[in-house]
């Protein structure tokens, strides 16, 4: 082997002792050691199926942008530098289907630990992105960070533990986004001007408030976005997140990716109680983003790693998700990637 050259590993073995599971134990202690690692797994050979080699991948055959050709962002705004895209393994259905169950575990477990130590605030833990005892000063926490601070474009859930977040952004001169619930319009998301407001911040950055104070706006009217706050159920310090198991944050950000509207340089983060914060590993599937800063309760968790997609895995989506979100529909049916 070349010096330089990264190893190869190939695992062998008859079907059903385990080889899946090993390798994917193997990604995930390697990616918390922060050591980069490509390639795929393909669990369900043996069924006649074989795993799509990620777009990118010297094996793949997915759409690459052309690098002569810079990302496009609405208006003229330049686009950012297109999103690192970390070590993307591509995992048969039923991988997908068992870190599914992995990550409902999870949640059930933190909601339960939430409702059990009466730290969830109306309307309650479960089911949800958990409203906290403590948002409105993880909010002011995360308010004092450089990267708020320096965020002119803010993208936000609609959830309720971070509306502090939300109304704090408009009071602090900045625009707000917010997706449309499901991302079921043509036009996927809300923009709050606090420059156009007639409401107080607060009512304005209300799910309610915002459809009457806001504009909805397709993805071409975007500008490109400094900060993205999501919510979340559980998270650990590694950066990976468990949200509440819809799938749209994951949709929203590869949609943002793929208009080079976030990029490199733009902070992912979220605010969560104390206890939401995991001492674990936590599932990973490759359409998952991760985290650069947490901020839990007082306390600010910046992760070593940021894990990003490169785009949207249209293989992780089938034909019923695709129909029910336009925005999707649209660039299928256009023959955009």
């Amino acid at each position: 082997m070349d010096e330089g050259t990264p190893p190869r590993l190939l695992l062998e073995g008859r079907p059903g002792i385990g080889k899946s599971t090993l390798a994917r134990r193997l990604l995930a202690l390697l990616q918390q050691a922060d050591v980069p690692v490509g390639g795929f797994i393909t669990a369900e050979l043996r069924t006649n199926r074989c795993a799509q080699a990620p777009a990118g991948h010297p094996g793949g055959s997915g759409h690459q942008r052309d690098p002569r050709r810079p990302p496009r962002a609405a208006h003229g705004v330049p686009a950012r530098r297109p999103a690192r895209a970390g070590p993307v393994s591509v995992v048969s259905t039923p991988s997908l289907e068992e870190a599914a169950r992995a990550k409902q575990a999870v949640r059930e477990r933190v909601w339960a630990l939430l409702e059990r130590e009466r730290v969830a605030r109306f309307p309650g833990a479960k089911g949800r992105i958990p409203n906290f005892a403590g948002a409105p000063a993880a909010t002011a926490r995360l308010a004092s960070l450089p990267a708020w601070r320096a965020a002119r474009v803010l993208k936000a859930n609609p959830d309720a533990p971070q509306l502090p977040v939300r109304a704090r952004a408009l009071g602090d001169g900045k625009l707000v986004y917010m997706a449309v619930p499901r991302l079921a319009d043509e036009r996927p998301f809300i923009l709050l001007d606090p420059a156009r407001l007639d409401v107080p911040p607060r009512r304005a950055a209300s799910i309610a408030g915002s459809t009457r104070a806001g504009r909805r706006v397709g993805v071409a009217e975007l500008q490109p976005v400094d900060l993205v706050v999501c919510g979340s159920v559980a998270v650990n310090h590694q950066g990976a997140r468990v949200g509440k198991g819809g799938g749209f944050s994951d949709l929203e950000f590869a949609l943002l990716v793929e208009a080079g509207l976030i990029g490199e340089d733009t902070v992912l983060t979220t605010t969560v109680h104390p206890l939401q914060v995991l001492d674990e590993a936590l599932p990973e599937t490759p359409h998952d983003f991760g985290l650069d800063v947490i901020v839990a309760g007082e306390e600010v968790i910046t992760c070593r790693r940021s894990r990003r997609p490169p785009g949207i895995l249209w293989e992780h989506l089938d034909a019923a998700k695709i129909a029910a979100i336009p925005a999707l529909a649209e660039r299928r049916g256009t023959g955009r990637p």
